[in-house]
């Protein structure tokens, strides 16, 4: 059985996309298992992990005002982390994760609280506010479970989107083909 992460490789490979990652909480896991996979390299352009809520801004262009107001674990930060990561890299899609793995709360959230986001070329009748869709979790267990399960949803977060996209397209298709109906 493939994983999340080979099925997204594969897809966007035979579709000739690419993917970027804005990480925050995860650290780099969600490249990492990105990149795990053989021939990754055809379809993943790269990652910032951006730990440190300056750098949200600094690197991935996430509005400072936005990041005073609210702080670093909001999904609205989630949403311009992967947009940001996916223009700064020069990909067709983006994903990001930020939130609270533990031990102690952040900017007012407590431990569990994550956003996982997907920003992408999505088409017309896709029903995303401003291009991205955003997925808020609230998750258990220790530090390295809610990171772990941080991983798999974003991953999981763009594989439905990937899959969409392509029954989308399908449907386009047929239309055409079928002299518009």
């Amino acid at each position: 059985m493939s994983s999340p992460a080979a099925d997204i490789v594969r897809l966007l490979t035979v579709r000739g996309e690419t993917v970027a990652v804005a990480e925050s909480l995860t650290g780099g896991m969600v490249a990492a298992e990105i990149t795990s996979v053989p021939g990754a390299s055809k379809a993943f352009r790269g990652s910032v992990t951006a730990y440190a809520t300056a750098l949200k801004h600094e690197l991935l262009g996430v509005d400072p005002d936005l990041l005073a107001a609210r702080g670093a674990v909001d999904p609205q930060v989630a949403a311009q982390m992967a947009a940001g990561v996916r223009k700064a890299l020069g990909a067709d899609w983006g994903i990001a994760t930020t939130g609270v793995a533990g031990p102690d709360p952040q900017d007012g959230q407590p431990v569990g609280t994550v956003f996982v986001a997907v920003d992408g070329p999505f088409g017309p009748d896709s029903g995303s506010a401003g291009g991205g869709k955003v997925e808020p979790l609230r998750l258990n267990g220790d530090r390295a479970e809610i990171r772990m399960e941080s991983v798999r949803s974003v991953l999981a977060l763009l594989l439905r989107e990937l899959a969409r996209e392509q029954t989308r397209n399908e449907r386009a298709q047929d239309t055409e083909r079928n002299g518009g109906f």
